[in-house]
């Protein structure tokens, strides 16, 4: 189970510091639907608190106006390399309006997401301002990690030793932190901070046809882009494996992207149209009733800094099959709540997919042992926990 390290307050001995004025740099909000319960009730325990982002989307139904949000210029992305099955790599191109902003706005501390321009800025007019940092890095990923790059680790490493104290969803993302990266050890919090809440995810049910009703159990459930790096090509490749001695079953996909027409035609070729389904794009606020209705969650990423879509899916009491590609794999214990594979090994993903097909109770049972893993992450708790971070560096 993930746990904060260090030796904070519990979280209900803490005495906030209610006229703290906190800051979060956030580069983009696009698709993070799931940020806004926990702005909603950081805000609660910090009043003072202002988010920042280069592109927003809106409020998430449930969140409306519950935290002062401000975009500052415009988000871009300067791609250096397109990677395929990874992500692509290049420099998030920032407003240097955000400067202003912070000084006018006078946060004691900033949440710096990751080791963009805004989190560089930051650091450097630190000593200026007298205000403390915490950078959040996500979590760890070869793309994003950078390890081949002298250059970005050796910038990475100036503004960790800059960095008052750091979060992370993942052990595997604390590990970068203080092996590679130099942090020290006891300013490194790792437990999920992005996490989920159901009623925002069923926001919108109410005009929701039922549109499992006639598939085959069990059903698979997969929620994501459809992009090369998500991996859905290898867990097509598995239904094709399972077909040869399972029909009985359906695979349902979420989602849409710049791959959908090439998979979607090699799935008629191989002749999986009854067992695979495409429902396209669904609004966040509806997808609790999908996760609801499948009994088994698949996310056969090739690379995942953390993976938010397997904690919506445990939340709902999902039998989960993650790809070792994923930071969210952590939450997952083997033939407890689901199953960890190679996303470069679709036999493998097909064997687990065949045990929930030849057991059909076995879902049920991993389900219940998912909701009670994801149970202590809540949008609460985890703005507790970030509060004691905050507690730690004032």
């Amino acid at each position: 189970m993930l746990d904060w390290n260090g030796s904070l307050n519990s979280p209900s001995s803490l005495v906030l510091s209610k006229d703290c004025r906190v800051a979060w740099l956030l580069p983009s909000l696009a698709r993070g639907n799931y940020w806004q319960p926990l702005f909603r009730e950081f805000s609660r325990l910090y009043p003072h608190t202002k988010i920042y982002t280069g592109f927003w989307s809106g409020f998430t139904a449930g969140c409306e106006n519950t935290f002062d949000l401000q975009v500052v210029g415009q988000m871009g992305f300067l791609e250096t390399k397109a990677s395929g099955a990874n992500y692509n790599k290049g420099f998030i191109k920032l407003s240097p309006a955000i400067l202003n902003e912070l000084l006018q706005f006078k946060p004691q501390v900033i949440f710096a997401n990751g080791f963009s321009f805004w989190t560089l800025l930051a650091l450097l007019f630190k000593p200026i301002s007298q205000w403390r940092v915490i950078i959040a890095y996500e979590g760890s990923s070869p793309t994003v990690d950078y390890l081949n790059s002298p250059f970005r680790l050796t910038w990475r490493r100036a503004m960790v030793k800059m960095a008052d104290a750091f979060i992370t969803n993942s052990q595997r993302g604390k590990a970068y932190l203080t092996n590679t990266l130099q942090a020290k050890p006891e300013r490194v919090f790792a437990r999920p901070y992005e996490v989920a809440e159901a009623k925002t995810l069923l926001a919108k049910t109410e005009t929701q046809n039922d549109a499992t009703a006639n598939f085959s159990h069990p059903i698979f459930l997969f929620v994501g882009q459809v992009v090369s790096r998500k991996g859905l090509n290898q867990l097509l490749k598995a239904c094709a494996l399972l077909q040869q001695h399972h029909s009985d079953y359906t695979l349902l996909i979420i989602g849409d992207g710049e791959q959908r027409p090439e998979l979607e035609e090699w799935t008629k070729t191989q002749g999986l149209e009854q067992s695979v389904q495409w429902l396209g794009w669904v609004n966040y606020n509806q997808l609790g009733d999908y996760f609801h209705k499948a009994d088994v969650f698949v996310l056969p990423t090739f690379e995942d800094t953390w993976g938010m879509v397997t904690l919506e899916a445990m939340l709902f009491g999902q039998a989960i099959l993650c790809s070792e590609g994923a930071g969210s794999s952590e939450l997952v214990q083997t033939g407890e709540n689901g199953y960890v594979f190679d996303p470069n090994q679709p036999q493998q993903l097909a064997d687990f997919m065949a045990q929930f097909i030849q057991h059909p109770q076995l879902s049920q049972q991993m389900g219940q042992q998912s909701k009670e893993i994801i149970a202590p992450y809540t949008p609460e708790a985890a703005s507790q926990q970030l509060a004691e971070v905050v507690e730690f560096v004032l």
